[in-house]
Protein backbone atom coordinates (compact mmCIF):
# COMPACT_ATOMS: atom_id res chain seq x y z
CA UNK A 1 0.00 0.00 0.00
CA UNK A 2 1.38 3.27 -0.79
CA UNK A 3 1.79 5.50 1.67
CA UNK A 4 1.30 9.20 1.85
CA UNK A 5 3.83 12.09 1.30
CA UNK A 6 3.84 14.19 4.09
CA UNK A 7 6.11 17.68 4.07
CA UNK A 8 7.53 17.91 7.75
CA UNK A 9 8.65 21.91 8.22
CA UNK A 10 10.52 21.26 11.25
CA UNK A 11 12.58 18.97 13.01
CA UNK A 12 10.29 17.14 15.98
CA UNK A 13 10.93 14.88 18.77
CA UNK A 14 12.46 11.61 17.97
CA UNK A 15 9.61 9.35 19.36
CA UNK A 16 7.34 11.59 16.43
CA UNK A 17 9.78 11.79 13.92
CA UNK A 18 9.90 7.78 14.17
CA UNK A 19 6.26 7.57 14.25
CA UNK A 20 5.76 9.77 11.46
CA UNK A 21 8.65 7.87 9.08
CA UNK A 22 6.90 4.16 9.54
CA UNK A 23 3.41 5.68 7.71
CA UNK A 24 4.59 8.10 5.66
CA UNK A 25 7.02 9.44 3.10
CA UNK A 26 8.39 12.07 4.82
CA UNK A 27 9.77 15.47 2.94
CA UNK A 28 11.89 17.81 5.33
CA UNK A 29 13.17 20.72 3.84
CA UNK A 30 17.32 21.02 3.77
CA UNK A 31 18.94 23.35 6.14
CA UNK A 32 18.40 25.24 9.45
CA UNK A 33 15.22 24.31 11.55
CA UNK A 34 13.52 27.19 11.16
CA UNK A 35 10.05 28.36 10.41
CA UNK A 36 9.50 28.25 6.18
CA UNK A 37 8.96 31.21 4.00
CA UNK A 38 6.18 31.24 1.73
CA UNK A 39 8.45 30.20 -1.69
CA UNK A 40 10.36 26.95 0.35
CA UNK A 41 6.90 26.07 1.70
CA UNK A 42 5.64 25.91 -1.84
CA UNK A 43 8.29 24.34 -3.42
CA UNK A 44 8.34 21.53 -0.31
CA UNK A 45 4.83 21.06 -0.89
CA UNK A 46 4.76 19.89 -4.56
CA UNK A 47 3.29 16.35 -4.18
CA UNK A 48 2.40 16.17 -0.60
CA UNK A 49 -1.17 15.34 0.54
CA UNK A 50 -0.42 16.65 3.87
CA UNK A 51 1.63 19.09 5.41
CA UNK A 52 2.86 19.15 9.22
CA UNK A 53 3.82 22.94 9.98
CA UNK A 54 4.35 24.49 13.21
CA UNK A 55 4.10 28.26 14.68
CA UNK A 56 5.58 30.73 12.59
CA UNK A 57 5.40 28.71 9.40
CA UNK A 58 4.16 30.69 6.25
CA UNK A 59 0.78 29.54 6.06
CA UNK A 60 -1.11 33.18 5.19
CA UNK A 61 -4.08 32.96 2.45
CA UNK A 62 -2.00 33.70 -0.45
CA UNK A 63 0.25 31.05 0.16
CA UNK A 64 -2.66 28.66 0.91
CA UNK A 65 -3.86 29.55 -2.14
CA UNK A 66 -0.88 28.75 -3.87
CA UNK A 67 -0.40 25.48 -2.44
CA UNK A 68 -0.63 22.24 -4.80
CA UNK A 69 -4.08 20.60 -5.38
CA UNK A 70 -2.42 17.28 -3.84
CA UNK A 71 -2.55 18.84 -0.51
CA UNK A 72 -5.38 17.87 1.90
CA UNK A 73 -4.77 18.51 5.54
CA UNK A 74 -2.13 20.78 7.54
CA UNK A 75 -1.42 19.95 10.78
CA UNK A 76 -0.14 22.17 12.82
CA UNK A 77 2.02 21.46 16.13
CA UNK A 78 0.44 23.56 18.19
CA UNK A 79 -3.10 24.52 19.74
CA UNK A 80 -3.01 28.02 18.23
CA UNK A 81 -3.86 28.54 14.48
CA UNK A 82 -2.73 32.22 14.20
CA UNK A 83 -0.25 31.73 12.04
CA UNK A 84 -2.96 29.79 9.54
CA UNK A 85 -5.46 31.79 7.60
CA UNK A 86 -8.12 29.39 8.48
CA UNK A 87 -10.53 31.05 5.88
CA UNK A 88 -8.72 29.81 3.17
CA UNK A 89 -8.32 26.68 3.84
CA UNK A 90 -12.07 26.13 4.19
CA UNK A 91 -11.98 27.64 0.91
CA UNK A 92 -9.74 25.12 -1.03
CA UNK A 93 -11.14 22.21 1.21
CA UNK A 94 -8.04 21.63 3.05
CA UNK A 95 -8.37 20.60 6.65
CA UNK A 96 -6.67 22.61 9.44
CA UNK A 97 -6.10 20.47 12.44
CA UNK A 98 -4.33 21.54 16.03
CA UNK A 99 -3.32 19.62 19.32
CA UNK A 100 -5.23 20.59 22.30
CA UNK A 101 -6.15 19.43 25.42
CA UNK A 102 -2.18 17.84 26.15
CA UNK A 103 -0.27 21.35 26.58
CA UNK A 104 -2.22 22.76 29.64
CA UNK A 105 -0.44 21.50 32.47
CA UNK A 106 3.17 22.71 30.95
CA UNK A 107 2.15 26.04 29.90
CA UNK A 108 0.45 26.86 33.37
CA UNK A 109 3.95 25.81 34.82
CA UNK A 110 5.53 28.27 32.71
CA UNK A 111 3.35 30.97 34.08
CA UNK A 112 3.47 29.92 37.37
CA UNK A 113 7.34 29.76 36.74
CA UNK A 114 7.59 33.30 35.28
CA UNK A 115 4.78 34.34 38.46
CA UNK A 116 7.71 33.00 41.07
CA UNK A 117 10.67 34.68 39.02
CA UNK A 118 9.13 38.02 39.20
CA UNK A 119 7.87 37.94 42.34
CA UNK A 120 11.21 36.78 43.83
CA UNK A 121 13.08 38.86 41.46
CA UNK A 122 15.02 35.82 40.85
CA UNK A 123 16.29 36.91 37.09
CA UNK A 124 17.64 39.79 38.54
CA UNK A 125 19.22 37.86 40.95
CA UNK A 126 20.95 35.52 38.57
CA UNK A 127 21.70 38.11 36.12
CA UNK A 128 23.87 39.27 39.86
CA UNK A 129 25.77 36.10 39.81
CA UNK A 130 26.63 35.69 36.62
CA UNK A 131 28.04 39.16 36.53
CA UNK A 132 30.37 38.38 39.56
CA UNK A 133 28.98 41.49 40.95
CA UNK A 134 27.17 39.91 44.24
CA UNK A 135 29.14 41.18 47.39
CA UNK A 136 27.09 38.60 49.74
CA UNK A 137 23.70 38.27 51.77
CA UNK A 138 22.30 41.64 52.99
CA UNK A 139 19.19 42.40 54.68
CA UNK A 140 17.59 44.53 51.94
CA UNK A 141 18.85 43.06 49.10
CA UNK A 142 16.50 42.34 46.15
CA UNK A 143 13.53 42.19 48.70
CA UNK A 144 10.26 40.65 46.17
CA UNK A 145 6.97 40.12 47.61
CA UNK A 146 5.29 37.08 48.76
CA UNK A 147 2.60 35.16 46.86
CA UNK A 148 0.60 34.13 49.54
CA UNK A 149 -2.47 35.96 50.43
CA UNK A 150 -2.19 37.77 46.91
CA UNK A 151 -4.64 37.94 44.27
CA UNK A 152 -3.82 36.41 40.60
CA UNK A 153 -6.22 37.17 37.74
CA UNK A 154 -6.32 34.95 35.00
CA UNK A 155 -7.51 36.86 32.12
CA UNK A 156 -9.17 33.35 29.64
CA UNK A 157 -10.40 30.94 32.15
CA UNK A 158 -9.38 27.39 29.76
CA UNK A 159 -7.79 24.66 30.54
CA UNK A 160 -4.29 26.47 31.16
CA UNK A 161 -6.13 28.97 33.33
CA UNK A 162 -8.13 26.19 35.18
CA UNK A 163 -4.56 24.58 35.67
CA UNK A 164 -2.58 27.46 36.61
CA UNK A 165 -5.26 28.11 39.28
CA UNK A 166 -5.43 24.71 41.07
CA UNK A 167 -1.47 25.57 41.16
CA UNK A 168 -1.70 29.04 42.56
CA UNK A 169 -4.23 27.76 45.41
CA UNK A 170 -1.53 25.96 46.41
CA UNK A 171 0.54 29.10 47.16
CA UNK A 172 -2.06 30.72 48.76
CA UNK A 173 -3.31 32.72 46.36
CA UNK A 174 -7.04 33.92 45.70
CA UNK A 175 -8.55 33.25 42.53
CA UNK A 176 -10.15 36.34 40.14
CA UNK A 177 -11.18 35.87 36.27
CA UNK A 178 -12.34 37.22 33.39
CA UNK A 179 -13.16 34.85 30.92
CA UNK A 180 -16.46 35.23 27.91
CA UNK A 181 -18.55 33.03 30.04
CA UNK A 182 -18.88 32.35 33.17
CA UNK A 183 -17.46 28.46 34.51
CA UNK A 184 -20.48 26.66 36.40
CA UNK A 185 -19.85 27.13 40.01
CA UNK A 186 -17.71 23.06 40.20
CA UNK A 187 -15.31 24.41 37.85
CA UNK A 188 -14.72 27.51 39.87
CA UNK A 189 -13.61 26.11 42.92
CA UNK A 190 -14.22 28.97 44.97
CA UNK A 191 -13.14 31.65 42.19
CA UNK A 192 -14.39 35.29 41.55
CA UNK A 193 -15.66 35.92 38.52
CA UNK A 194 -15.47 39.01 36.46
CA UNK A 195 -17.57 40.06 33.78
CA UNK A 196 -16.13 43.33 33.07
CA UNK A 197 -12.74 44.96 32.79
CA UNK A 198 -12.48 47.44 35.30
CA UNK A 199 -13.37 45.33 38.51
CA UNK A 200 -11.46 42.09 36.92
CA UNK A 201 -8.09 44.33 36.67
CA UNK A 202 -8.14 46.40 40.13
CA UNK A 203 -8.61 42.93 41.23
CA UNK A 204 -4.84 41.80 40.10
CA UNK A 205 -1.95 41.64 42.01
CA UNK A 206 -0.92 39.61 39.37
CA UNK A 207 -2.54 39.42 36.40
CA UNK A 208 -1.50 36.40 34.07
CA UNK A 209 -2.71 36.43 30.61
CA UNK A 210 -4.32 32.98 28.54
CA UNK A 211 -5.98 34.54 25.47
CA UNK A 212 -5.76 33.74 22.16
CA UNK A 213 -4.09 36.24 19.18
CA UNK A 214 -5.53 37.68 16.53
CA UNK A 215 -7.17 41.80 15.57
CA UNK A 216 -9.72 41.39 18.13
CA UNK A 217 -7.68 40.61 21.19
CA UNK A 218 -4.40 43.02 19.47
CA UNK A 219 -3.07 45.05 22.43
CA UNK A 220 -5.45 43.94 24.91
CA UNK A 221 -3.39 45.35 27.63
CA UNK A 222 -2.88 48.51 26.38
CA UNK A 223 -1.99 51.61 28.56
CA UNK A 224 -5.31 52.49 29.89
CA UNK A 225 -5.62 48.42 31.08
CA UNK A 226 -2.36 48.77 32.77
CA UNK A 227 -3.28 51.89 34.77
CA UNK A 228 -6.52 50.17 35.77
CA UNK A 229 -4.31 47.50 37.96
CA UNK A 230 -2.88 48.35 41.25
CA UNK A 231 -0.18 49.71 41.63
CA UNK A 232 3.00 47.17 42.09
CA UNK A 233 1.10 44.55 39.92
CA UNK A 234 2.59 41.40 38.73
CA UNK A 235 2.09 40.58 34.71
CA UNK A 236 2.71 37.46 33.05
CA UNK A 237 2.15 36.77 29.36
CA UNK A 238 2.21 32.77 28.24
CA UNK A 239 -1.03 32.70 25.47
CA UNK A 240 0.07 35.59 22.75
CA UNK A 241 2.62 38.35 22.79
CA UNK A 242 0.22 40.04 19.86
CA UNK A 243 -2.00 40.71 23.33
CA UNK A 244 0.23 43.28 24.88
CA UNK A 245 1.22 46.93 23.83
CA UNK A 246 5.11 46.37 24.40
CA UNK A 247 5.70 49.91 24.41
CA UNK A 248 2.76 50.44 27.18
CA UNK A 249 4.62 47.73 29.15
CA UNK A 250 7.44 49.16 29.10
CA UNK A 251 6.57 52.44 30.03
CA UNK A 252 4.96 51.12 33.06
CA UNK A 253 7.50 49.34 34.44
CA UNK A 254 10.25 52.11 33.73
CA UNK A 255 7.46 54.26 35.87
CA UNK A 256 7.26 51.61 38.75
CA UNK A 257 3.47 51.58 38.44
CA UNK A 258 4.00 47.46 37.58
CA UNK A 259 6.41 45.86 39.99
CA UNK A 260 7.81 43.31 37.34
CA UNK A 261 6.52 41.34 34.11
CA UNK A 262 7.39 37.87 33.25
CA UNK A 263 6.98 36.77 28.98
CA UNK A 264 7.37 33.53 27.14
CA UNK A 265 5.09 34.93 23.89
CA UNK A 266 6.33 37.84 21.94
CA UNK A 267 5.09 39.84 18.98
CA UNK A 268 7.06 38.88 15.81
CA UNK A 269 9.07 36.14 17.72
CA UNK A 270 12.51 35.57 17.61
CA UNK A 271 12.51 39.00 17.50
CA UNK A 272 11.26 40.77 20.37
CA UNK A 273 10.39 44.37 21.40
CA UNK A 274 13.62 46.09 22.08
CA UNK A 275 13.18 47.78 25.36
CA UNK A 276 12.45 44.60 27.09
CA UNK A 277 16.79 44.13 26.71
CA UNK A 278 17.33 47.00 28.80
CA UNK A 279 14.49 46.77 31.38
CA UNK A 280 15.69 45.05 34.52
CA UNK A 281 12.46 44.04 35.82
CA UNK A 282 11.33 41.99 33.36
CA UNK A 283 11.98 38.26 32.88
CA UNK A 284 12.21 36.84 29.42
CA UNK A 285 11.53 33.21 28.46
CA UNK A 286 12.11 31.80 24.39
CA UNK A 287 8.54 30.92 24.09
CA UNK A 288 8.96 27.53 26.83
CA UNK A 289 5.23 27.30 27.50
CA UNK A 290 5.12 23.49 25.91
CA UNK A 291 8.59 22.54 26.46
CA UNK A 292 8.94 18.96 28.35
CA UNK A 293 9.60 15.53 26.64
CA UNK A 294 5.99 14.80 27.42
CA UNK A 295 4.05 17.35 26.17
CA UNK A 296 5.97 17.73 22.87
CA UNK A 297 6.12 13.93 22.13
CA UNK A 298 1.94 14.31 23.51
CA UNK A 299 1.47 17.25 20.76
CA UNK A 300 3.41 15.52 18.06
CA UNK A 301 1.78 12.15 17.92
CA UNK A 302 -1.71 14.11 18.38
CA UNK A 303 -0.54 15.75 14.94
CA UNK A 304 -0.37 12.09 13.70
CA UNK A 305 -3.43 10.76 14.45
CA UNK A 306 -5.00 13.96 12.80
CA UNK A 307 -3.06 12.72 9.56
CA UNK A 308 -4.12 9.23 10.33
CA UNK A 309 -7.64 10.00 10.26
CA UNK A 310 -8.01 11.57 7.00
CA UNK A 311 -4.66 10.32 4.76
CA UNK A 312 -4.73 6.56 6.23
CA UNK A 313 -8.72 5.80 7.80
CA UNK A 314 -10.51 7.85 5.34
CA UNK A 315 -12.24 9.66 8.21
CA UNK A 316 -12.87 12.87 9.82
CA UNK A 317 -9.71 14.30 11.80
CA UNK A 318 -10.63 14.20 15.44
CA UNK A 319 -9.22 17.57 16.10
CA UNK A 320 -10.47 19.56 13.77
CA UNK A 321 -9.47 23.64 13.59
CA UNK A 322 -10.82 24.22 10.45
Amino acid sequence: MRRPTLLQTRSLPEAVEARAARDYEIRRPEGPDRALDSASLLHAAEGCEGILCAAGDALDAATIAALPDSVRIIATFSVGTDHIALDAARARGIAVTNTPEVLSVATAEIAMLLILMCARRAGEAERLLRAREWMGWAPTQLMGVTLEGKRLGILGMGRIGRELARMARGMGMAIHYRNRTRLPPAEEEGATFHAEDDAFLASCDVLSMHIPGGEATRHWLDSARIARLPRGAIVVNTGRGTTVDDAALCEALRAGHLRAAGLDVFTGEPAIFEGYYSAPNVTLLPHLGSATVETRDAMGLRCLENLDALLIHGTEPPHRAA
